[in-house]
């Protein structure tokens, strides 16, 4: 169960009827619950593969790991790159997501508008120190309490779905069911935010050094969180659009969608208990993002991809210490920067949240490229084994190209190249430690 919480907490199933649905809506319209069909088959062929490397290894370094034993070094540090952007990236979303709902409900309780910024900020720095202090405690503690968080939030909501459906009666929304309205390259684009629903579910894989009998309970807990997560936001997708149908109102510009869905579900009060229960969900992925990162940044720094002090792990809690403290502050700097600047929690969310997609495709893509060789490796390779593999890799390309093109406007067509920077820089750390041994082996 702690396994599976991981991943769970960390996709924050939760966020995504609040916040994420809304913006595929946006993009999709009446397609939202066909672009998560959509992405969920393709998750689900991901976690295949993942669950495939995970059945022979257990590491903390997760897709790191897989990728760097079979890929030449140089894509294994791109894989190790990419993935510490993803899980630092989504905990700076998740933070911006956390400050949003934790403006909204003060403002609800007071009455009164606080100074949104000063608030933003403070909120910012409160769940991040929250979070490490946590995670640098006790992993089992952190995951314990991850399940039980989503387990409340993710009924409530589902209590609030069901209501609005069986209110609706038992027939299909024919505006949906046409997809009426619907465009391709809305679908694509609305595709490859669906896809950051579930970015994060292969965290469990970073517990390896931690769970017990790690190579079964990991790629049951891979896959398991992959299905759960699919299921239910599917039909999240289809209820949410089906009761702003009811209610004639945009899914797409809605600042709390659950409100006005619990009202049409005839349970008004719900809609506030959902929006605490997104703060809390929130707050667990900001934990699940930095006790994922931390353990990545632990094993690139036993392979010289960082800084060696970020090895040590704490005497007592046997955390990584050291790296659970940077990992956590990579994490709320760009957001707490943003949000001094006067950026709205839910820009902040999107912003973070598309640039932590582009590392998570690129891992995802590689990792499920290196499976055949792996396979082949342990004596495991059987004919047609390749084909999940290069079907999910594809999958990740195409999703990768609808990211690229064509540019969106404004802050998110910068993102392509602040990842293609920070993957430089990554790659430059690289080639001057290959250097140095190198040097060091040659002298020696």
């Amino acid at each position: 169960m702690e396994t599976l919480a991981q991943s769970i907490s960390t996709i924050a199933p939760t966020t995504s009827p609040v916040a994420t649905i809304p913006l595929v809506c946006a993009l999709a319209g009446n397609g939202t619950w066909l672009a998560y069909v959509l992405a969920t088959v393709a998750v689900l062929l991901v976690a295949m593969c993942i669950a495939q490397f995970a059945r022979y290894s257990s590491s903390p370094g997760s897709l790191y790991t897989y990728a760097s034993m079979i890929l030449p070094p140089w894509l294994g540090s791109v894989v190790a790159w990419s993935l510490l952007l993803a899980y630092v990236a989504t905990g700076s979303s998740v933070i911006g997501g956390f400050y949003h709902y934790g403006n909204l409900l003060l403002h609800d309780a007071t009455g009164h508008v606080v100074s949104t910024i000063v608030l933003s900020v403070l909120l910012s720095l409160i769940v991040a120190a929250i979070s490490m202090w946590i995670a640098w405690r006790d992993v089992k503690i952190s995951a314990q309490l991850m399940l039980w968080i989503e387990g409340t939030s993710m009924t409530a909501i589902l209590i609030v779905v069901m209501l609005v459906l069986v209110r609706h009666g038992w027939h299909l929304d024919s505006q949906q069911l046409h997809l009426r309205g619907m465009t391709g390259s809305g679908l694509r684009l609305g595709l490859v935010l669906a896809l950051f629903s579930f970015v994060g579910f292969e965290s469990a894989t970073t517990l390896a050094a931690e769970a017990r009998n790690p190579l079964k309970t990991i790629p049951r807990a891979v896959i398991q969180s992959a299905v759960l997560a699919g299921a239910f936001f599917i039909i999240c997708a289809y209820a949410e659009v089906l009761g702003f149908h009811t209610a004639g109102q945009d899914l797409g510009s809605s600042p709390a969608p659950m409100r006005l869905l619990a009202v049409v579900g005839g349970v008004p009060p719900l809609g506030v208990l959902i929006d605490i229960g997104a703060l809390v969900s929130l707050f667990a992925c900001t934990l699940g993002c930095i006790t994922a990162a931390a353990r990545v940044l632990l094993l690139m720094a036993h392979n010289g991809l960082a800084h060696g002090s970020l090895r040590n792990t704490h005497a007592r809690n046997q955390t990584p210490g050291r790296a659970v403290v940077v990992t956590g502050l990579a994490a709320v700097l760009p957001t707490a920067i943003l949000a001094a600047r006067g950026a709205s929690g839910l820009d902040v969310y999107g912003w973070m949240g598309s640039l932590a997609t582009y590392g998570f495709i690129v891992a995802y893509a590689l990792v499920c490229l290196a499976l055949p060789s792996y396979l082949r490796h342990h004596g495991a390779f059987r004919v047609g084994a390749q084909i999940i593999p290069w079907i999910a890799g594809g999958a990740m390309v195409l999703a990768l190209v609808g990211n690229l093109y064509p540019v969106p406007e404004g802050p998110y067509g910068k993102l392509p190249y602040i990842y293609l920077a920070y993957l430089s820089a990554g790659l430059l750390w690289f080639l001057l430690h290959t250097r140095r041994n190198l040097r060091d082996k040659s002298s020696g």
